[in-house]
């Protein structure tokens, strides 16, 4: 008895220890935010700096403290690749889904984060969409899916008014690689192009793996166009610039979305000089977190923004601020915030239409002027 009298307080007080310890540790509530992009391939430079950015978002959250439902918010990032495939960003899709994740920060590619989108909105997770652009991904009135970029109605529907009113061309001329995006950006061009009053001459087409594209440019210079609009990736938009200019031909080259970057330049050498890229968003040297944002980015990864850094960390703040807002990281909870966020972002203002697009997307064209990227104009979206 005095054994069993003298071990008890001890035994108490060992297990009030047990008992805090797990409490304490579960303090933290822990947010999983999925990731897909292409980070292997032709594109992996482009899915890497959307990465970074959301990181830096991830990790800028982490030192301000952020907390859900009062308590301090643990942020993971789960990343996949989906390697710019539609069938190996299905496959990813829905491993994101299994692994438990809290929202989707996602695709990079339009063909990509159409089937994709898909699977998101069966399993009800919030997909916020930081690059893929095509129409149709809000088009179908998904409640899970969200773009925090222009959507090429509005980047390649304000680069087709433009080249008709502004920049005066008489005889345009299209060249797509058939993909989503680039046959997205050259139907909604082309629209805008005979809304605007303009005359489509010509239309050819491409693939996003080609090297040669010296039979579409013959044929297209056979109709004598004063504008070429490209809708494609480098390196096949790099190609079909050079291509122009060996061949001859002096018309004006257009490029659409993700054409702008160092890697056009190097690709198209002097053939680059003079060319124009509608890109999404307002230039990042135009405000001051623009500014700061570049800075800092540089600064942690050591190389400069590539195109989508701003907008995947938009598009992972849009989904900390909604979970913030609803003291829940469920996607029942938060979704309704989501759908009424409204704040400035690096990019611009982030606030959706009931499709979820975002709201008044602006889009800049940029020209090459002695081989750097110089800020022509930036316009405002629908």
């Amino acid at each position: 008895m005095r054994f069993a009298k003298t071990i008890t307080p001890i035994a108490v007080a060992v297990g009030a220890l047990l008992a805090v310890v797990p409490f304490s540790a579960s303090a933290d509530v822990t947010v999983k935010i999925g990731f897909a992009a292409p980070l292997t391939g032709p594109n992996a430079s482009y899915g890497k700096d959307l990465q970074d950015g959301v990181q830096m978002a991830l990790d800028d959250a982490k030192a301000q403290g952020i907390k859900i439902n009062g308590q301090p918010a643990s942020f993971q990032l789960v990343a996949e690749d989906d390697q710019a495939d539609p069938k190996t960003g299905s496959q990813v899709a829905q491993k994101l889904v299994d692994e438990g994740v809290n929202v989707i920060v996602g695709h990079f590619n339009s063909g990509t984060t159409i089937p994709a989108s898909e699977i998101y909105q069966k399993a009800g997770v919030p997909d916020i969409d930081p690059a893929a652009t095509n129409p149709i991904i809000t088009g179908r009135g998904y409640e899970n899916v969200f773009m925090v970029i222009s959507s090429d109605a509005q980047n390649a529907g304000t680069a087709g008014t433009y080249a008709v009113q502004t920049t005066k061309a008489k005889r345009i001329a299209i060249i797509d690689d058939r993909t989503a995006f680039g046959q997205g950006e050259a139907d909604e061009f082309e629209k805008a192009v005979k809304k605007a009053g303009g005359n489509i001459v010509g239309r050819e087409y491409t693939t996003n793996s080609a090297t040669d594209f010296k039979t579409q440019l013959t044929k297209l210079k056979g109709v004598n166009p004063d504008l070429i609009f490209v809708a494609a990736l480098n390196p096949q938009a790099a190609g079909i610039m050079k291509q122009m200019r060996q061949l001859g031909i002096k018309a004006q080259f257009v490029g659409g979305g993700g054409v702008k970057d160092i890697d056009f330049i190097k690709l198209a050498g002097d053939s680059a000089q003079g060319a124009l890229a509608w890109e999404y968003g307002r230039p990042l040297d135009s405000t001051p977190v623009g500014k700061e944002f570049a800075s800092k980015f540089k600064a942690k990864f050591g190389v400069d923004v590539l195109s989508y850094a701003p907008f995947g960390y938009d598009a992972a703040w849009t989904a900390i601020k909604a979970m913030q807002a609803a003291n829940s990281i469920k996607p029942e909870d938060y979704r309704p915030k989501l759908k009424a966020i409204s704040f400035d972002g690096i990019t611009g203002h982030i606030a959706f239409n009931s499709n979820g697009s975002l709201k008044q997307g602006s889009s800049t064209v940029y020209e090459v002027k002695n081989g750097q990227w110089v800020t022509v104009a930036t316009k405002a979206g629908l």
